[in-house]
């Protein structure tokens, strides 16, 4: 086993929110790098989730000016971008893929849960030939969540198929599904 000293940002964000939130569920943190960041199970440790973290800087309050201009500053709370692999993604054991946004100005976090194989579905039919997907996601004031990547700025709050807000209260049913079994402790 190799020594490791920290977890990276994105992933002591999320554990902090399910230790704190969810009393009843344990945050395990495996020894070596198989593509699962975070395990996390019921306290008899009968089920678990296992959950790769993705972290990205607010560009929100970082990017260049004009991009975000001001009819989207006060509706935005943080943009994240990142680059998924999806050879890694198509690969990956772990059950959801959690993107965290860190937004600085409002001072929030946001946690956007997606399914590994309707993340894997999604970005295929986004971009079917290409190796990296890039992943632009950005969150409201209102708790709406989109993927704004390649839309044109008429579609950014509206496209169907890039909304991901229903997501955002994935993270309570997944504890949900782990403290299922208190009623038998």
């Amino acid at each position: 086993m190799r020594p490791f000293f920290f977890l990276n940002a994105g992933e002591y964000l999320v554990a902090a929110h399910i230790e704190r939130e969810f009393r009843r569920a344990q945050v395990w943190m495996p020894s070596r790098d198989t593509g699962v960041d975070l395990l996390v199970s019921d306290r008899r440790r009968r089920h678990t989730v296992a959950l790769q973290v993705k972290y990205s800087k607010d560009f929100l309050v970082t990017s260049r000016p004009g991009r975000f201009g001001p009819e989207y500053q006060k509706h935005l709370r943080a943009c994240g971008w990142w680059t998924v692999d999806r050879t890694k993604l198509r690969d990956s054991p772990a059950d959801y893929w959690i993107f965290v946004l860190q937004g600085f100005a409002a001072r929030s976090e946001d946690y956007v849960i997606v399914p590994q194989g309707v993340l894997w579905r999604r970005l295929r039919s986004r971009t079917p030939t290409k190796r990296k997907v890039h992943v632009f996601l950005w969150v409201t004031e209102e708790e709406q969540c989109w993927d704004t990547r390649a839309l044109t700025r008429a579609d950014e709050y509206s496209h169907p198929q890039r909304r991901l807000s229903q997501r955002a209260a994935r993270l309570h049913r997944l504890a949900q599904q782990l403290e299922a079994d208190r009623s038998a402790e």
